[in-house]
This record gives C-alpha cells, sequence and structure tokens, in this order.
C-alpha cells in the first residue's frame, strides 16, 4: 500500500515527530493530491503539523484560477496557503522551476519548517535519467533525482505514475488535469508523451530499466566518491595528473556538492579551465554564481566568495607588548639572542634590526611601497604581490607594519630591506591567528 511506502520514507529520515511542521507542495494534479490525502491520514495519527502549499502560476487564466480553488476545497482540514505569480513572469519551464522553489523556501522561513514533500515519483525519475543522458550530464546525472535535498523530501519516488492514478481513483479524488502538462513545446512533455511511447515499443519496462541503471549508478558513484577528494582539496599538478576521466568525475562531484546547474558542456568548461590555468602565477577565476567563483593558480584550487572589505582600524605600534587587529595578534618584543637560523620569508615571525619601535598595522593603502629584502631599490605593493603570487581578492584584507606608505613587513609575505638585520637582532615580531 502506497500509505504505508510514505510512512517507512518518514520514518527512514525520523520525521513523524509530534508537531513536526511539515509542508507539501499541492498543485492538485494526481501525484500531489496522492501525497497530500495520504499525510492527511498520516498526520492525524501523529499529531502532524500539516501545510498545503500552492503556487498558482497564473499561465492559463481562469483555468489556473479554478485549479487553485479545486486545491483550497481539497485542503480545508489541513492548513493552505496560495500565491498567485505576476502575469509577466516569462512562460518558461526554467523560470516556472524557479519561481516555485523560491515559494516553496519563502514558505518554509514562514511557517518555520525544515520539510517540503515533493510527490515526484519514478516516471518522472525515468524521465529526468533520459533527459540527462541525452544531455550528456554524466555518471553523476544518470542518479537521476535525490530522494532528499536539503529540506526537500520525496517519499514517492520509487512509486510509478499508474499507482498513483490507481489510489485517487479507489480513494475518490478529484485531482486537477493541467492542460500545459500535454503542451510537447515543453521538453519534459515531449518526452513523457513522444518519445517514451516510442521507447516501450521497444522495451515495455523503460522507466523500470532506467530506474535500474540510476541504482548502479549511484553504487559507481559511492565507489568514485571514496576515491576523489574534494575538488578544492586537489593541488594544480594533482588534479592534472588525473586521467581526464576522473576529472570530469571529480568536476562533477564539485558542482553536484554546491547544487549548481550543469550539463555536459559546463563540466567540460570547468574541467578545460582548470587544466589551462594550473601554472598561473596570479591565478584566474571562472564564474560559478553571481556570488562565488572557481580560483584556480600554480597553488591551489579554491572557490571564493563575494565578500564585503575588512574595513580594520590602523593600530599605532609604539612599545613591546601585543597588539589585536581584525583576527589576528601582532607580538613585537626585545631580542634576547640570535637564532641559529633566520626563518624565511613565509613564516609569520621574523627577526629585525631597528632604532625606535615606530609602526603602523593597517591594511593596504593607495601609493604604498617595499623595499623587498635584498632588492636594490623599493617597488609599488601591488607590484610586490603579484611577484608573490598572492591572488588579488586575498590583497584587500592582509595587514602590514608600515612607516608612513612604506611596507616594513608582509606577514608570512617577506620583510623590508630597511629593517633586516645587518649584525644582530633587536627585536622579533609574530603574527599570528587569535
Amino acid at each position: 500500500m502506497l500509505i504505508e511506502i510514505v510512512k517507512s520514507f518518514l520514518e527512514k529520515y525520523d520525521l513523524l515527530k509530534p508537531k513536526n511542521n511539515i509542508l507539501v507542495a499541492f498543485s492538485g494534479g494526481y501525484d500531489s493530491m496522492c501525497l497530500l490525502d495520504i499525510m492527511k491520514k498520516l498526520a492525524s495519527k501523529y499529531e502532524l503539523n500539516l501545510y498545503a502549499i500552492h503556487l498558482n502560476h497564473n499561465w492559463r487564466g481562469k483555468e489556473s484560477d479554478q485549479e487553485e480553488a479545486n486545491c483550497k476545497r481539497f485542503a480545508t482540514d489541513v492548513n493552505f496557503y496560495s500565491e498567485k505569480l505576476a502575469i509577466d513572469i516569462p512562460h518558461t519551464e526554467t523560470a516556472a522551476r524557479e519561481a516555485r522553489y523560491n515559494f516553496f523556501q519563502k514558505c518554509a522561513n514562514k511557517f518555520n519548517s525544515k520539510v517540503i514533500l515533493t510527490a515526484h515519483n519514478a516516471n518522472d525519475n525515468a524521465e529526468t535519467i533520459f533527459y540527462r543522458i541525452v544531455k550528456g550530464t554524466g555518471l553523476t546525472g544518470i542518479e537521476g533525482i535525490k530522494e532528499k535535498r536539503g529540506i526537500y523530501y520525496r517519499p514517492l519516488l520509487s512509486v510509478y505514475r499508474q499507482e498513483i492514478e490507481d489510489y485517487c481513483n479507489k480513494n475518490n479524488l478529484n485531482p486537477n488535469v493541467d492542460s500545459s502538462n500535454f503542451n510537447t513545446d515543453y521538453q519534459r512533455n515531449k518526452i513523457r508523451y513522444e518519445i517514451f511511447p516510442s521507447l516501450r515499443k521497444i522495451t515495455p519496462e523503460v522507466e523500470k530499466h532506467l530506474n535500474e541503471i540510476a541504482q548502479y549508478a549511484k553504487f559507481a558513484n559511492n565507489i568514485l566518491d571514496k576515491k576523489l577528494k574534494k575538488l578544492e582539496k586537489y593541488t594544480p599538478g594533482e588534479f592534472h595528473n588525473l586521467d581526464k576521466f576522473l576529472q570530469n568525475c571529480a568536476v562533477h562531484k564539485f558542482v553536484r556538492d554546491r547544487a549548481l546547474d550543469y550539463d555536459r558542456k559546463k563540466i567540460e568548461d570547468i574541467t578545460k579551465f582548470i587544466n589551462e590555468n594550473i601554472n598561473s602565477k596570479s591565478g584566474k577565476k571562472y564564474s560559478l554564481t553571481n556570488d562565488s567563483w572557481l580560483f584556480v593558480s600554480n597553488k591551489k584550487i579554491e572557490v571564493i566568495e563575494k565578500s564585503l572589505r575588512l574595513s580594520l582600524p590602523q593600530i599605532r605600534i609604539e612599545s613591546t607588548g601585543c597588539y589585536e587587529i581584525g583576527d589576528y595578534i601582532f607580538t613585537i618584543r626585545k631580542c634576547s639572542k640570535k637564532p641559529a637560523v633566520y626563518p624565511p620569508d613565509q613564516r609569520f615571525i621574523a627577526y629585525i634590526q631597528i632604532d625606535k619601535i615606530n609602526f603602523t598595522l593597517r591594511q593596504r593603502q593607495t601609493g604604498d611601497f617595499i623595499h623587498p629584502l635584498g632588492a636594490k631599490g623599493k617597488q609599488k605593493l601591488k607590484k610586490y604581490l603579484i611577484g608573490k603570487q598572492i591572488p588579488q581578492h586575498d590583497r584587500d584584507n592582509l595587514v602590514f607594519l608600515c612607516q608612513n606608505k612604506e611596507i616594513l613587513w608582509a606577514p608570512g609575505i617577506g620583510l623590508s630591506d630597511k629593517i633586516k638585520v645587518e649584525t644582530y637582532p633587536t627585536h622579533l615580531i609574530k603574527m599570528e591567528k587569535r
């Protein structure tokens, strides 16, 4: 029985707790009406707070309004909430999906819920797998629809559409029949009403076979996931030395983990971008979203997020002691002995020789310059940081030891020739995270 399938699914994810706020995405079609009817029965038994949430896409005028009214009538014994989209929303599958999930997230916030049930079924999964195969999304895409992703749960994913229709008929339910579902201008409908009927002439159980392929893909991907590291944990050289197939798998895993939209071209573009920039000294960025980029240089592969520059106060240093600035603690103390070996530039500790403590701790400013250790003359700070292969997105939040416009120490990067040890170190300076 379908009710047992749904109950087992909810038990698996521990969702049958009394007073749990559960939202059902409710279009009023066969799938969601079946799911809501089952959830009504379970809600009364397990004391769940059940909400039916309906988005009127407003594409078909009175027909859309009638469907909303039908949903409201069916959901009189649960919490019902609906909204209507503006008429100027583009009539595309992508725009509709984006609007739906924005609405779902809004409802989750409004009703303080971390659970939204959607009524995707085994036929939907088979259609998704087929679509991804022909679009070339690779082994990861062939896994199909996830039964859980974030706050979204799909209790009917193992159930075929015929079983759902039988349930609705047996329980005298009156689902909406969306006329746009038969418009084969939409890719999903074209697969459902034109391509799959032809495939059934070759193999009547095409949906079943595609769902089985998804299980094999999940098994293979589990093995690959154990073999592969996260993309950001690869050094550029390690990634370059991977087999091309494993490179693509690592990128697949990366875009999947970050819930990015992707197809075969996107995977190939990212893989190509990484390979083309693993020798870049200053690094290059690839846009992932409006607020994030993939950064690749000869030192690292990382994701950078859009962030505001930290505006830190300038700290005067006129005596020995410890000074806090941002997330760092700067220490300056008198040197008691000469070290056996001086630390390299890349360390966050340095020995210096000075006559007087008279410094400022601050972020970089226009006009800053440095006299690099061992160099004959001064250099603009920007050029110096580029030469040290410091990525642009890291430069604004660096902290420097300065005198007016002259940089005397860039912690972890390099020391100025002006305060190098000529005879005997007078002070030890150190920068460390709090």
